[in-house]
């Protein structure tokens, strides 16, 4: 069953959709809570899968009812099982005799970083240059790869402000190129008809001073390698980098090498030199 959410009238009550965890885990069940704000009791409430409709570039969806879901449920809660990649969801609410609903919710995602992405190659995304911080002064091209001709580049700015490339990019072929990174932490990922890529967490930033740290988890067992990088200078003096808050290397080299990775590496990383700091980014280790 597809519905669309355009018909309704503007006059009745938006619905609003949270969903738990944002990032998927192995294993994790995500939970969506719909709630009707300044409505009394007696809704039933009905959960959707977003499917993207590239006909907009703008960015649209259709809505596929989710199972066990077509008659509505009592409870306001909603459980996912076995989620293993990115997705978008959506609900609504309805009551009475005959049933009048409410709005659809805007659209709200769980992401999946590439833990499982293997089991998924119809979609994919890169980024270059791959790390996660930029200077706001950067270029940014985003690609998306796989199983389809035509794509479409979506974004999520923290904490819930849904927008596509065309808002503040430009998309030529697979991909979308940005001029300047916004100074912002936002969440992208590429769109096909059938598929949602996996997702990268990009930052922009006025500092002095970034960290180099790969955009993608790093396979247990692969070597990965962590920079420092001036927004005006190439040579830095003598760098300390930190896991955790905990100093780790210190030395006149701007990267510190990782031959083999394991999970006790996953964590905050930040560089420091010639007394500033860069911001601090998660670097994710998932398995073989």
């Amino acid at each position: 069953l597809t519905d669309a959410g355009s018909t309704e009238p503007r006059h009745k009550p938006e619905p609003v959709l949270r969903v738990s965890p944002r990032w998927l885990s192995p294993g994790s069940s995500v939970t969506l809570s719909c709630e009707v704000e300044h409505e009394s009791a007696g809704w039933s409430f009905y959960w959707y899968k977003a499917v993207p409709d590239l006909s907009h570039k703008s960015g649209s969806y259709s809505y596929e009812l989710l199972p066990a879901s077509s008659n509505g449920t009592a409870d306001n809660s909603y459980i996912i099982h076995g989620q293993t990649h990115t997705a978008g969801y959506v609900c609504r609410a309805g009551r009475g005799e005959p049933h009048v609903y409410t709005l659809y919710s805007q659209p709200h995602f769980v992401w999946s970083g590439g833990q499982t992405s293997d089991l998924h190659p119809s979609a994919s995304l890169s980024v270059s240059p791959d790390r996660v911080q930029h200077f706001t002064s950067d270029s940014v091209s985003l690609t998306c790869e796989g199983n389809s001709a035509e794509w479409r580049v979506g974004s999520f700015l923290l904490p819930d402000l849904l927008s596509f490339c065309s808002d503040w990019g430009t998309m030529n072929g697979s991909t979308c190129h940005v001029q300047k990174i916004q100074s912002s932490n936002a969440v992208f990922w590429c769109e096909s008809g059938s598929a949602f890529s996996n997702a990268v967490n990009i930052t922009g930033h006025y500092d002095d001073l970034i960290l180099l740290s790969p955009v993608h988890p790093v396979t247990e067992g692969h070597s990965v390698t962590l920079g420092c990088k001036w927004r005006t200078e190439n040579l830095l003096s003598k760098v300390f980098f930190y896991q955790n808050d905990t100093l780790i290397q210190s030395e006149s080299r701007v990267e510190m090498i990782i031959p083999a990775v394991s999970k006790s590496h996953e964590g905050f990383y930040k560089c420091q030199s010639s007394g500033k700091e860069s911001p601090q980014s998660w670097l994710a280790v998932k398995c073989q």
